[in-house]
This record gives structure tokens, sequence and C-alpha cells, in this order.
């Protein structure tokens, strides 16, 4: 199969939510997706763009996605935070998501990081078993923490 990895671009971006769309109803999250097309455009391609995002294309279509942003760490110093790697359902198995990996592990030793994080659900053992093969460390003794839109303004409200 022929496929291209390359930098998205502005006018990628109905693509890139469609994608997005699509790994929050595999992650029985069909309703939390937010961010549009005009946020994506916004916050990726501005002055200070707080994302960098691939693509993987076939035929024209986008059919996969890695979405990644700079990090600190108090502890390594730069690190780069892979939001998502997403491959659309149709194309899983096709080498789509190894060469999306590849390219981000490619970008991140090119900027010299020390480290590269990202997250994956405990219950999606096929994604555990990619990343374990490809030697990354999952480390199932840390919890996620987050503070939603809500929360913080609980939060606030307290201060």
């Amino acid at each position: 199969m022929n496929f291209t990895i390359r930098n998205a671009q502005k006018e990628d971006m109905p693509q890139v939510l469609r994608l997005i769309r699509e790994l929050a109803l595999f992650e029985k999250e069909p309703d939390a997706v937010e961010v549009t097309i005009k946020d994506l455009k916004r916050d990726g391609f501005g002055e200070y763009p707080a994302f960098h995002c691939f693509v993987a294309e076939v035929n024209s279509k986008i059919e996969g996605i890695a979405l990644i942003y700079n990090r600190y760490s108090t502890w390594k110093g730069k690190i780069i935070h892979l939001e998502d790697l997403i491959v659309s359902n149709a194309m899983r198995g096709t080498g789509l998501g190894t060469a999306l990996l590849d390219q981000v592990v490619k970008y991140a030793y090119d900027l010299g990081v020390k480290r590269i994080n990202w997250e994956v659900l405990d219950w999606n053992e096929n994604a555990i078993a990619f990343y374990e093969k490809k030697g990354a460390n999952v480390m199932r003794d840390w919890d996620v923490v987050q503070l939603n839109e809500t929360g913080i303004k609980n939060y606030i409200a307290k201060l």
C-alpha cells in the first residue's frame, strides 16, 4: 500500500477532526469532542502553534494522524507529548501507525528532547502491545490526573 506521512496543513483540519471523532467513538466518549475545525486551525497554525500534527495520507484521504506538542520535565528538560496517534479503523494493521510513530520519534530526536510521553487506555490491549513492541515503557503504576473546565471553575470559585 502506498501512503505518505507529512506535516499537516490548515486545510487538513476537517479530516483531522473526523479522525478525532472516530477515536472518541472508539474510546466510548462520542460526545466528549468539543474542539472545532476553527480551533484546530487557529491553535495549530497561528503565530505560536500549540501543537504539531503529522498526517498519513492514502489516495488523497487522511487515514491517520499523530498530534504532538512540547512539554518540559522538571527531571529531564525538554520533552514531547504525543496527544494522540490515530489510525482510521479501516486502515489499522497496514503500517500507518508504525510510520506515524516513526515520524514522531524522528522529530523528537531531531529536536533533542529527552523523552516522549503519552497515555493509553488500560483496556486497549492492542495499542499497549503495539507500543511495548516498539520499546515503549507502559507505566501501569501511574494514574492520569485531570482538572476539567468545570473543575477549574469550581476550584477558582473556592479561592
